[in-house]
């Protein structure tokens, strides 16, 4: 078969399914080399794309009302789609060895979508309709990003504001590692920082800035005023929160630790401050 020529077969939803054999093919250009972290966000953040991987993972999106450019599936697993709301977006099968071919690792669980991204609300957009936030400032890795949108999701956070030099909640592997709840959760992007602080003061939260500080107040210890409306803000893993976001803060908190432990994982750290300042919240 010459290259990028596809056989279609119809399942019995009545979805048209194209057999990919080429791993080079442009119609799967949306898929190549998907591990190339620096590639991938150079490349689909500008053109309005993002990548969703698995069978829940793409559902979610979809639900979320994210709309489909296109489908690429293990050919072995093309009945998990039969009942899938494509939105006449093209599904596309080839066989394991061309996906790994073309999206440089082993697609183990068979599904891969591309998705069109949405515009962002803005800060002052989500705020409005928000109780509790989190704040983020320089969380630059993907798989802590990921599992801080699903601590978001489970434990009461309503928005998730970023600053500037925060990576994208949409790349692949943040979205996997949120197991989808990135689309469950609205967010927004500041232009200046850390003066983005200020728009969240005045939209009436409490800045609660985490720190191993030994000066910091343990969070337990807030009170019902400070919590109510609490902006909870964290930094990057190591680094931490910069001098000019803490001096930004109203309060600055920490989560008392035993042992000598001196800090958690930041994505472990948001999870127990996230129930934290919920605790009281009814079930």
């Amino acid at each position: 078969m010459p290259a990028d020529q596809t056989d279609q077969t119809t399942d019995p939803s009545g979805v048209v399914v194209e057999e990919i054999t080429d791993p080079d093919a442009p119609r799967i250009a949306d898929y190549r080399a998907l591990t190339d972290v620096e590639l991938r966000t150079r490349w689909e953040p500008p053109h309005g794309l993002f990548i969703a991987e698995g069978e829940l993972v793409l559902r979610r999106a979809l639900r979320a009302g994210y709309r489909p450019r296109s489908f690429l599936v293990d050919a072995k697993r093309v009945d998990q789609l039969t009942d899938l709301p494509t939105g006449g977006a093209p599904v596309y099968a080839a066989s394991q060895s061309v996906l790994e071919q073309a999206t440089g690792f082993h697609v183990h669980r068979g599904v891969l979508a591309s998705f069109h991204r949405r515009e962002l609300p803005s800060p002052a957009q989500v705020l409005a309709d928000a109780r509790r936030v989190a704040v983020l400032e320089d969380v630059n890795n993907h798989t802590n990003l990921g599992a801080i949108y699903r601590g978001a999701a489970a434990l009461g956070i309503d928005a998730v504001l970023l600053s500037p030099t925060c990576a994208d909640p949409l790349y692949r592997r943040s979205v996997r590692v949120s197991m989808g709840e990135v689309f469950a959760v609205p967010y927004a992007k500041f232009e200046r920082w850390p003066e983005g602080l200020d728009q969240v003061r005045d939209a009436g939260f409490t800045v609660l800035a985490m720190t191993p500080a030994p000066d910091a107040v343990p969070m337990q210890r807030l009170t019902p005023a400070q919590r109510e409306r609490a902006a909870l803000l964290l930094g990057a893993e190591g680094p931490g929160l910069t001098a000019a976001a803490q001096a930004a803060s109203d309060v600055r908190v920490v989560l008392p630790m035993r042992r000598g432990v001196d800090s958690l994982n930041v994505a472990a750290a948001a999870a127990v401050a996230f129930w934290e300042l919920g605790r009281d919240d009814p079930l």
